[in-house]
């Protein structure tokens, strides 16, 4: 029987995804000199150098990358075997670690955080927020037990669940023309400015696809890093831009200098669901969010009421 630790596989791994002592360490909430002592007893059990230490520069060895990749597997084992006792115990308790879209998390939360707290009572939900591709790999890498985003994604080995279609809404500077009106098409923005998000967002991508046959063009020098910023663009008269319904729920849809119109049908939306790894052992509170999270945000995005 070896005495691999599990424990140093982690820091392990966590080198190898952050590149860097520091952050490893902190992420694994221990020190950095425990942390790299830790790796050097790893390297003399294993009898083979795993990180390629040059200052201000971390990288892997060849034999480091290959045992990084099964100390991945071994881990997600091992949290699977943890998951599994839990489940058992009380499929309802525990921690679950979520992930939302930077676009999603700030309007969602405020409306389902408490109707799960009170519905999962025993359930602790650790949240976080990550752009769409760094939201899937460390979902693979079984950083996080599931996400809320923009669907469809196609990645082998994952299971999603829709959860609600949001519509797109116009943001408008208070003092443009198309304020005026109750809706407006989509053809309506021919000419105009698009403000939108930096690269990597889904949602630039969303907006971009519903405007690509109206005429409109983006504003080159420009890319926002929230919708936030968005928002305080527009109120500036900048441009206009595309914003989720829910962004625009409550007390955002006020937002000084700005007005928000809705599109006339077929209003351009956006379909949000959820994602988990297929072979996670705790699917049955993950259908138990799921099913808040539907419920929840339902009434937001009643457009008939």
């Amino acid at each position: 029987m070896t005495d691999l630790k599990l424990k140093d596989l982690r820091y392990l791994v966590a080198v190898a995804d952050t590149r860097h002592f520091g952050r490893a360490a902190a992420k694994c909430f221990i020190s950095q000199p425990t942390l790299s002592a830790q790796l050097r007893k790893l390297e003399f059990y294993l009898g083979v150098q795993l990180i390629e230490r040059r200052p201000r520069r971390v990288t892997l060895t060849p034999a480091g990358e290959e045992i990084t990749q099964r100390a991945r597997t071994m881990l997600e084992s091992a949290d699977a075997i943890v998951g599994l006792a839990q489940t058992r115990r009380d499929p309802l308790a525990g921690q679950l670690r979520l992930a939302l879209l930077p676009t999603i998390g700030p309007y969602l939360l405020p409306l389902v955080a408490l109707k799960i707290r009170k519905a999962l009572p025993r359930l602790e939900l650790m949240l976080y927020e990550y752009q769409t591709e760094p939201m899937l790999e460390r979902l693979h890498n079984g950083d996080i037990d599931v996400g809320i985003l923009a669907l469809p994604v196609q990645v082998e080995g994952l299971a999603t669940r829709a959860l609600y279609q949001e519509p797109f809404v116009a943001a408008l500077p208070a003092a443009h023309p198309l304020a005026a009106r109750s809706q407006i098409r989509i053809e309506d923005l021919k000419g105009e400015t698009l403000l939108l998000l930096e690269d990597g967002h889904c949602l630039r991508e969303q907006a971009l696809a519903v405007c690509s046959r109206s005429g409109v063009h983006e504003k080159q020098d420009f890319r926002a890093t929230s919708i936030e910023t968005l928002r305080q663009m527009v109120a500036t008269g900048a441009g206009l831009t595309l914003l989720p319904a829910l962004a625009v729920h409550g007390a955002y849809g006020a937002a000084r200098g700005t007005a928000v119109r809705p599109f006339a049908r077929p209003v351009p939306s956006r379909n949000i669901g959820a994602v988990w790894r297929k072979s996670s052992a705790r699917a049955t509170v993950i259908a138990a969010v799921c099913d808040q999270i539907a419920r929840h945000s339902a009434p937001a995005l009643d457009t008939d009421k």
